[in-house]
């Protein structure tokens, strides 16, 4: 999904920097002197509207220093550019990376910009003359654009669901291959990793494009891979637990709840027990 706060929430992120990264993480600042896990990904790590996100009930649970890097919005493109944090990752003793989707990155299709991965760029000359038709400057955002493509063109779209796919291998391994310590991959979302092949209607549910057979074949370069399916109770508010301003609430109706944050701690501190 993608959104932006329109102004800011209720809830206090404590925003923080570390060492040179331009980027601004999830508070409160940890010590990175100190022995550490580290954790990487996009919204859900970040913990958007959600008051004890996964990261920090890891840290409860085991009682190791837990430093979230979590981004929102972020494909791997954030952390590929952000040399600090791979260092970091480096350093932890384990570095938990969720699986993030393949549609927020520069490929050879288009460009997205280098921290706000969500952003849509440009288009390459390959992808102007797949879609001749189509006038890409009134796209702001990857995902909107995607889906004009696909409703488009499906059969055309698979040409560029395939470069996606194949630069995300591509992009995962290279980062994982970057990070000197044990790592874990984490799937997080409300359904399981689908077969190759199978399509729907439309783009698809995050983390978008992942497969199954992607998802094991990255899980080669990793210590090991957690999976936490995390379906919403339809007969609870979508968005209960939640914290969000007035006019935040779709974008918090369309995120994991608390219980994905409870259950994915769950898993990655069991997990964790393993390793350290």
């Amino acid at each position: 999904m993608t959104y932006d706060a329109l102004g800011p929430g209720p809830l206090d992120y404590l925003p923080c920097r570390y060492g040179t990264s331009k980027l601004l993480f999830r508070g409160p600042r940890r010590n990175l002197d100190a022995p550490y896990v580290a954790f990487l990904g996009g919204t859900e790590t970040y913990g958007k509207f959600i008051e004890q996100p996964f990261p920090a009930l890891v840290e409860q649970s085991t009682g190791r220093i837990c430093v979230n890097f979590g981004f929102p919005n972020a494909g791997i493109d954030v952390f590929a550019h952000d040399p600090f944090v791979a260092q970091a990752a480096s350093e932890a003793e384990v570095t938990v990376l969720q699986i993030m989707g393949a549609q927020n990155m520069t490929n050879r299709f288009y460009s997205v910009h280098p921290r706000r991965n969500d952003r849509f760029v440009g288009a390459s000359a390959l992808l102007q003359t797949i879609y001749r038709e189509v006038d890409f400057s009134e796209f702001h955002f990857n995902r909107h654009m995607l889906n004009h493509l696909m409703q488009l063109s499906p059969e055309r779209f698979d040409a560029v669901r395939h470069e996606l796919q194949q630069a995300w291998l591509a992009r995962m391994r290279l980062m994982l291959g970057q990070i000197k310590g044990k790592t874990m991959l984490l799937w997080l979302a409300d359904h399981a990793a689908e077969p190759e092949g199978r399509r729907s209607g439309d783009l698809g549910a995050d983390p978008l494009f992942v497969t199954r057979e992607m998802l094991e074949e990255v899980s080669q370069h990793a210590t090991t891979l957690v999976q936490v399916v995390s379906r919403k109770n339809p007969e609870a508010e979508p968005t209960e637990g939640m914290v969000f301003g007035q006019m935040e609430a779709l974008a918090a109706s369309e995120m994991l709840g608390p219980d994905a944050h409870i259950n994915a701690a769950d898993a990655v501190s069991a997990a964790l027990q393993e390793l350290l």
